[in-house]
């Protein structure tokens, strides 16, 4: 299986395209995270909807804007509010994790396979086959 993160921004507009991949593949959204970090000094989070597998191709795709959005739980956002209304939408719960941020690797790509740990360790994306 291959699960890769694909960036789609920092969660600007881009988020716009986040949450329209999601309600147009509900069937397959298998969870939405809120990764907190605290970035220079500041607290964000980024958003990240993980699909399901395809098949064929055994493909899982996680959808992801990346610390652009200020962590909600000190700054209030409309676009934070957005994803809490496309959890509600999908009947899906929000899942909060605390993480490093990504400036604290010296490649996207390490950063990236960090998350991908973390997130196998807590059973949110399956082994690899």
């Amino acid at each position: 299986m291959i699960q890769r993160f694909i960036e789609l921004g920092e969660g600007y507009s881009d988020l716009y395209e986040l949450i329209e991949t999601a309600k147009n593949n509900k069937h397959r959204v298998t969870h939405l995270l809120a990764l907190k970090t605290v970035k220079n000094n500041k607290p964000f989070v980024s958003l990240v909807v993980i699909m399901k597998p395809t098949n064929p191709g055994d493909f899982q795709a996680l959808y992801f804007c990346r610390e652009g959005i200020p962590d909600p739980g000190f700054i209030k956002n409309k676009r934070y509010q957005l994803f809490e209304e496309l959890a509600n939408e999908l009947r899906k719960t929000i899942i909060s994790l605390e993480v490093k941020p990504s400036n604290m690797f010296n490649e996207l790509q390490l950063y990236y396979q960090y998350l991908i740990g973390i997130l196998r360790l807590n059973h949110y994306l399956p082994d690899l086959r």
